[in-house]
């Protein structure tokens, strides 16, 4: 289903669009990155902090660090400022590249398993599945993140996967 090319791709994007949306947040008055604006997580910060903490879950899914010490529910509350969010986003996204550099064909095959928080039950799911879920939940956020800060007045960074440059 997926290679580890394509995981160290996303996950370069995934820093790269991330780097965009930092710069983008920090344009703005505190006001504006936290004033509710009907999103699923509330506000901008809200819902970046929501991907920060769905991230981290993912990564400690994967292998790649402890899981996180609050729940869903409390994540959109998981940094209290622009600049913490932006310090703990970036230190996470090299933990994500980190991790994507040392997979190896052998790493996509068979399952993941976990205990569900929203589905109150185990789960398994295939490897290249889950990381596949892993890297469109983010592209999903983003592109509420992107809509909210078109509404904040803020030029939207570029998203389009092909203007990465390598």
């Amino acid at each position: 289903m997926i290679t580890p090319d394509y995981c160290r791709e996303m996950a370069r994007y995934n820093a790269w669009q991330n780097d965009q949306l930092r710069e983008a947040i920090y344009g703005l008055p505190v006001a504006e990155i936290t004033r509710d604006r009907g999103a699923f997580f509330g506000s901008i910060l809200g819902t970046a902090n929501h991907l920060l903490w769905g991230d981290d879950m993912w990564m400690a899914r994967f292998g790649a660090g402890p899981l996180p010490e609050i729940a869903l529910a409390e994540s959109p509350a998981l940094t209290p400022t622009p600049a913490a969010w932006a310090g703990a986003r970036r230190r996470l996204d090299m933990r994500i590249i980190a991790w994507a550099d040392r997979l190896a064909a052998l790493d996509l095959v068979g399952d993941v398993s976990f205990f569900s928080g929203v589905e109150q039950r185990e789960m398994s799911l295939p490897v290249g599945l889950a990381i596949t879920h892993f890297f469109n939940h983010q592209t999903h956020h983003r592109g509420q993140i992107h809509t909210m800060l078109t509404q904040a007045g803020a030029a939207g960074p570029v998203t389009d996967l092909i203007f990465r440059k390598r």
